[in-house]
């Protein structure tokens, strides 16, 4: 088993998670969302954000505005919607959980010891 392909794995598993935590905090355009996670190695490839992006739209979780540029055609700037505030809550809140469940494992808790 190569590492590499775990690592993949478990960057993709949380790729929808670090998009919507971009988004959350403003309007943001696709180019500044893959230097962000180009930046913090989450991704590498745009053929990984778009689709993925498309797909947040039709589950109603992100819409779009287009909004002209000074440097080419109009852009498209993706936010939050009610529903995918709330979605993004509830993996914020999975997120944590499973952060604290690494933990105890890690460190080598017995069962039903969780200080």
């Amino acid at each position: 088993m190569k590492l590499e392909n775990t690592q993949v794995q478990m960057r993709k598993g949380i790729l929808e998670f670090c998009i919507l935590e971009i988004i959350a905090r403003g309007e943001a355009y696709a180019s500044d969302m893959l230097e962000e996670l180009t930046v913090a190695r989450m991704i590498v490839v745009e053929g990984t954000l778009y689709p993925l992006l498309t797909r947040l739209k039709n589950a109603a979780l992100l819409d779009y505005t287009w909004k002209e540029s000074t440097s080419g055609p109009p852009r498209k700037y993706y936010v939050l919607t009610p529903d995918g505030a709330q979605f993004l809550q509830e993996l914020r809140d999975t997120w944590e959980e499973m952060a604290l469940s690494v933990g105890i494992i890690r460190q080598g808790r017995p069962p039903g010891d969780l200080r």
